[in-house]
């Protein structure tokens, strides 16, 4: 360890970033969180958000519960011993008519669907969902916009008061961070009286705390992969048996079309539990007869979520008129071997609103700023990263414009957790970056931003060090493919793979860099030229190193820049806080 880490530092040291945080002796000892707050008046929102964090579990800790997990079903009783002491019972939450979401690519996008959608009828919406991108209140929206940072902060002292009042000895007295906040949404939407709750699941399903809910009016699957294997298991149909687990007896289900084996544990997990799941027909089944519907979420792959959000806001809308008349008319026909069919139906005027102004930041999001073109997208699965990157394939013909100098592509990535980042990096090697740009999910290194974006889980050495490997993994792939045009990943269902015309490298085509935060990544990608996003300084000895300082000439020449994030939502919020600062307002 203590080679690798001297090895980070050197790097670091040679671009010249940071000189402090990152060189500093001692940083692997410190908490993403332990910078010193700063202390302002009037703050009482970031008070609750830093005894919020205190919630978050420590990277310590983490590593041994790991080790030893207790029983999954208890998880799911401590956390109705948590909402009884909260002053609800799981009966109060049949109350919030709700949504529930799973799957492993797409929830918070068909989620934002289905509520847009929803909201368009002049219904009053709650919707819960995770991560947050750049304020914690983001997770809980009333009307798709964030709680108020005055209601958060009232909510917020309210519930961990009554907590505190409740705690005895035989009992933890708080709940984990995501406990908390679930607990805490469902206070939010009591309280506002919505006529519905859309409620994504956190991970997995079964056993997640928001599968306390008994009684939603209907539950959602969406596409299925490989992503948490070290909580969900490590195959698609161990995964599937996780999400099933949202099923519940007589309440209607949709999935999209999932491969076979997943979509064979979804039907027997549905007749063991006897909830009634349907297959979501494609959204083109949906536009015959009528003119095609418009998303507001960029990407093909979108339409598969909005194909289920119609399917789950329809059938909302149908058990809200009919609860009389039982169970839910189908279009009665069904795949050999498969699952009965969905309804097929003529959209709404309302629907059709509700989809085309769908907006979820961070997801196929494109921020055009004079020669910058930004790409957002929080893509961190190898299926979720071949849609992100046929996405901004696409993105990128549609945005050719006439140049008065080259054309350079950026790629900036991290990964967390378990994900396999050489997996991920070989899936965007048809892009044909110029460079690549790795740096944690920290927005500054020298300051601790706000604590929204603090993070216990992980040491600043840690993060580095994965940056340092991400760079690594990216040199040797360089290495191994010589004609990056030449190959592309797998697509699922056989559809061909998008093929970039073959472009003149740049002199330093295929380098790349390790920043120690994202504002040292953004300022040596857009040199100064991005009209919003402007440093109050430049940073002395960033272009100290010769890929630096060459592409830095590069890129101040640049007729466009092109630049993709993605690999960690958490990354794209850092991105958003420094491109668009009326999101931290």
């Amino acid at each position: 360890m203590s080679r690798t880490r001297n090895r980070l530092r050197a790097v670091l040291s040679l671009l010249a970033v940071s000189a402090r945080g990152a060189t500093t002796e001692g940083s692997g000892r410190r908490g993403l969180s332990a910078w010193p707050a700063p202390q302002e008046p009037g703050m009482e929102y970031q008070d609750a958000v830093r005894m919020l964090n205190t919630l978050q579990t420590n990277a310590s800790y983490l590593e041994q519960a790991k080790r030893r997990r207790g029983d999954p079903p208890k998880q799911l009783e401590a956390m109705e011993l948590f909402l009884a002491r909260s002053g609800l019972q799981v009966e109060d939450l049949d109350q919030l008519n709700i949504i529930h979401v799973t799957g492993t690519k797409g929830k918070g996008s068909t989620c934002a669907f289905t509520e847009h959608i929803l909201r368009n009828y002049g219904l009053k919406t709650g919707f819960f969902s995770s991560p947050h991108l750049v304020q914690v209140r983001e997770r809980i929206r009333i009307n798709g916009q964030p709680i108020s940072r005055e209601l958060f902060t009232k909510h917020f002292w309210r519930l961990y008061h009554q907590l505190e009042k409740t705690k005895d000895g035989s009992c933890v007295s708080m709940p984990s961070y995501f406990r908390f906040l679930t607990l805490m949404a469902f206070h939010v939407f009591l309280q506002e009286k919505v006529d519905l709750a859309v409620v994504e699941v956190g991970i997995g399903g079964a056993y997640d705390c928001t599968n306390i809910v008994r009684k939603p009016v209907v539950c959602g699957v969406t596409s299925l992969g490989l992503d948490h294997t070290s909580l969900l298991g490590d195959t698609v149909e161990k995964i599937a048996w996780q999400k099933g687990g949202i099923f519940k007896p007589g309440i209607p289900a949709f999935t999209v079309l999932q491969p076979e084996g997943p979509l064979a544990v979804l039907r027997e997990r549905a007749q063991q539990i006897s909830c009634p799941l349907y297959l979501c027909p494609p959204l083109e089944a949906l536009e015959e007869g009528g003119p095609p519907l418009t998303l507001g979420l960029e990407g093909e792959h979108q339409r598969s979520n909005a194909a289920l959000a119609m399917q789950l806001a329809h059938c909302w809308l149908w058990k809200q008129e009919h609860q009389a008349l039982g169970e839910l008319k189908t279009s009665g026909l069904s795949v050999p071997g498969q699952l009965p069919l969905a309804p097929v139906f003529q959209p709404t005027s309302h629907m059709r609103r509700g989809l085309q102004d769908t907006e979820w930041l961070g997801r196929t999001q494109v921020l055009r700023r004079g020669p910058l073109t930004w790409y957002l997208d929080g893509a961190h699965t190898t299926s979720s990263v071949q849609a992100c990157v046929r996405w901004f394939c696409q993105a990128l013909q549609r945005n050719q414009r006439p140049l008065s100098g080259p054309q350079v592509r950026v790629l900036l990535f991290n990964s967390t957790g378990d994900r396999d980042p050489a997996a991920l990096l070989k899936l965007l090697q048809p892009c044909q970056f110029d460079y690549a740009v790795f740096c944690p999910n920290l927005t500054e290194v020298s300051s601790p931003g706000s604590a929204d974006q603090q993070n216990f889980t992980v040491t600043l050495d840690q993060v580095l060090i994965r940056c340092l490997e991400h760079k690594q993994h990216w040199s040797r792939l360089a290495e191994e493919q010589a004609s990056p045009a030449l190959w592309s990943p797998p697509q699922p269902g056989g559809t061909a793979p998008l093929l970039l015309a073959p472009r003149s490298p740049h002199p330093c085509s295929a380098s790349s860099l390790v920043f120690s935060c994202v504002s040292h990544a953004l300022q040596w990608i857009s040199q100064g030229r991005d009209p919003i996003f402007q440093p109050p300084s430049p940073l002395r000895g960033l272009l100290a190193h010769p890929t630096a300082s060459g592409g830095a000439g590069i890129l101040q020449e640049a007729g466009a820049i092109h630049v993709l994030v993605t690999g960690s939502l958490h990354l794209v919020g850092s991105v958003l806080k420094l491109l668009e600062p009326s999101l931290s307002q």
